[in-house]
């Protein structure tokens, strides 16, 4: 008596909703990883909360009395709060290789790197932890912001919003810092190259200033920073100041994705 042959077995790939899901689950995962380590060191939100206070008060203070800065019908400390907060991100998040550096010294790195994770995972994760880091020096620069008298809105949309293009902002700069990271290999390299960039990227944004007030050449520099879309995205938010929102989220979105994407690229470099 013969028998049938069996019927093949078919075997089904995982969900597409399944491994999304997964891939998330992971990002948020290295991005917790990251916020227990400042849970453990407050002291680090407290030290970097000092620059931007200088800036608002002192800066801000000398610069509203003197009016050396023409902004219209708006008030120079009320123009100028914004830019301090997308400051504040950017230089929480221009040092984030630094730790991926360290990390691969101290062989963390090269165990995270043999999971099946995705490398884009790992440098999402770091780059979202950047961003709510930064997100809490926000909270620091718009409350001293209201204490010094600011006019900002307190309108819940908006202020989610500014977290929004916070956290953006600071995820692409980090991820900026963690492609120089793996190009240069050091952290004394970083370091240097880290702040041999900031202070252009900061001068070179309409941070300070209106970009009509800056010479030809700058002004060109600015309108491929991201930093300037970050503040007039926060102006916007913050103060009712003309932008065009579609432009800035557009430029934000497609800076902090193609920095992912190029961070996790160079990554590899830093396990050899």
């Amino acid at each position: 008596m013969s028998v049938a042959p069996a019927a093949p077995r078919v075997v089904w790939g995982e969900p597409p909703t399944r491994g999304v899901l997964r891939l998330i689950s992971r990002i948020a995962t290295f991005c917790l990883v990251e916020l227990q380590k400042l849970r453990h060191d407050r002291t680090e939100l407290v030290t970097r909360a000092i620059q931007p206070i200088l800036w608002l008060v002192i800066f801000g203070e000398t610069f509203s009395r003197i009016r050396a800065i023409p902004t219209g019908d708006v008030p120079y400390l009320d123009y100028l709060a914004p830019g301090i907060i997308a400051q504040s991100a950017l230089f929480v998040a221009i040092f984030y290789g630094i730790q991926i550096i360290w990390e691969r010294d101290a062989g963390v790195l090269t165990k995270l790197l043999v999971t099946p994770t995705p490398r884009a995972a790992l440098v999402t994760g770091k780059a979202f932890a950047a961003g709510v880091r930064a997100v809490a020096q926000a909270v620091v620069v718009v409350v001293v912001a209201a204490l010094l008298g600011v006019a900002m809105t307190w309108n819940p949309l908006r202020l989610l919003g500014v977290v929004v293009v916070v956290v953006l902002g600071a995820a692409f700069f980090s991820c900026l810092s963690v492609a120089i990271a793996g190009v240069v290999l050091k952290r004394d390299r970083l370091m240097g190259i880290g702040q041999a960039i900031t202070m252009p990227l900061f001068f070179a944004s309409n941070a300070l200033y209106p970009v009509e007030l800056m010479p030809g050449w700058v002004q060109a520099i600015s309108r491929v920073n991201p930093l300037s879309y970050e503040v007039s995205a926060l102006r916007g938010l913050l103060i009712g100041q003309p932008t065009n929102y579609w432009l800035d989220f557009g430029v934000l979105v497609a800076a902090a994705v193609l920095g992912i994407a190029v961070a996790s690229a160079l990554l590899g470099r830093l396990s050899r």
